[in-house]
């Protein structure tokens, strides 16, 4: 497939499905496209295609089927799209494209040859045990014991939206890290990551009530 350069194209590459319930044209929203008239088109459809389907198939299709609808706040991004996103990283908080290629940049592999793809979303279901205890680790937890293909998970304060990447590199290490102090511990920053005594094991005692609430 190349690049869409007309209405008709660009509406073909919307309608490819990328899992049961995602379909690409959902991923392709930009704010930052959209205020700044930046096509938010992948040069490589094929590569983004392929990175998208990875991405649904593995961790998103699996997050809402056990919990529910998952609402895309911004996924996919060209790199012309993230490019403006970084030169104003202080309003679009976005990172250069070298950091984003196999993540945002999903039509672009990363340094070592792998491809990957990243979603911000939303848990439906999340917000209202979120929004009465903030504890936005009883998520981060029950998606780390339980989708075992995700790479990285970023949250962020409102509605507990979070960045959750896959990569096509099966032995890269997993991590969540936080803008959005721990109430457990009342600091931001890593949660986790393989060099962490809390990596490995169960993390249910951190998430039983949220499920207990589904």
């Amino acid at each position: 497939m190349r690049t869409p350069q007309t209405v008709a194209a660009l509406e073909k590459l919307g309608r490819v499905q990328l899992s049961k319930s995602f379909f690409m044209r959902e991923f392709l929203y930009s704010e930052i496209s959209q205020i700044e008239g930046i096509p938010n088109i992948p040069d490589d459809p094929e590569l983004a295609i392929a990175a998208g389907k990875m991405l649904c198939e593995d961790v998103l299709e699996p997050i809402q089927d056990a919990l529910g609808r998952i609402s895309i706040r911004s996924a996919y991004r060209s790199c012309d799209v993230n490019a403006r996103g970084a030169e104003n990283s202080n309003q679009y908080n976005c990172g250069r494209n070298k950091s984003n290629y196999a993540g945002h940049i999903w039509d672009v592999r990363n340094a070592n040859g792998y491809m990957g793809a990243t979603s911000c979303i939303v848990v439906t279901s999340f917000l209202p045990y979120y929004e009465k205890t903030g504890d936005w680790t009883a998520l981060a937890w029950w998606i780390h014991d339980h989708i075992p293909r995700y790479a990285r998970m970023t949250f962020f304060p409102k509605l507990a939206a979070f960045n959750i990447s896959c990569k096509e590199d099966l032995e890269c290490s997993k991590v969540i890290y936080s803008y959005v102090k721990n109430p457990h511990t009342g600091k931001a920053g890593y949660l986790t990551h393989e060099e962490m005594d809390n990596y490995s094991g169960s993390h249910k005692e951190f998430y039983k009530a949220f499920i207990q609430e589904l």
